[in-house]
């Protein structure tokens, strides 16, 4: 067999398994992400934006010209590979191969983006729970194209929804 056959295969494979552990790849439109990211939560240089299922990066690269550190978690090498690409020279992006679900949030995150299919959603929203309850502090929430059952956005700006999810209450023994 040649060798595009293989690559092609690995494309197909890479992008496919994909979709079994996460949401397809959708890119944000860079237009609706810009508003989001400035009108309904002000990004800006004090902030260390996380990105669940990063993509191709253009969350991150908009947040961090907005003078955020911004970290991305992608399952897909190929499109970890790409953002690492098209964010060369911005030292303010990091891009990894990661499963979401087994990563714990950095201690200086302060929102994280999420593009997720509704049957992740509340499996999402007991992961940013926990984080939260972890490191001790309020988190913001923005999500694209879902909204968060049993939750009330403090904000909406088209498809965008901003939510806070605050520490949970444990006993102390």
């Amino acid at each position: 067999m040649t060798i595009a056959f293989w690559i092609f295969a690995s494309v197909v494979l890479a992008f496919g398994f994909v979709v079994f552990w996460g949401a397809p790849y959708v890119p944000s439109k860079k237009k609706d992400l810009a508003r989001a990211l400035d009108e309904l939560y002000p990004v800006n240089k004090h902030d260390v934006l996380i990105d669940i299922g990063s993509g191709d990066g253009v969350v991150l690269r908009a947040a961090a010209r907005r003078g955020a550190r911004a970290i991305g978690y992608e399952l897909n090498p190929i499109l970890v590979a790409i953002a690492t690409w098209l964010s060369r020279g911005q030292a303010r992006v990091s891009s990894h191969v990661a499963n979401f679900w087994h990563v714990q949030l950095p201690a200086e995150t302060t929102v994280i983006y999420i593009f997720a299919v509704s049957r992740d959603i509340a499996k999402i929203t007991r992961k940013l729970d926990t984080e939260a309850t972890r490191l001790n502090k309020n988190l913001k929430v923005i999500t694209y194209g879902c909204e968060v059952p049993g939750r009330k956005a403090i904000g909406t700006l088209g498809a965008h929804n901003l939510y806070e999810f605050t520490p949970l209450q444990t006993e102390k023994a």
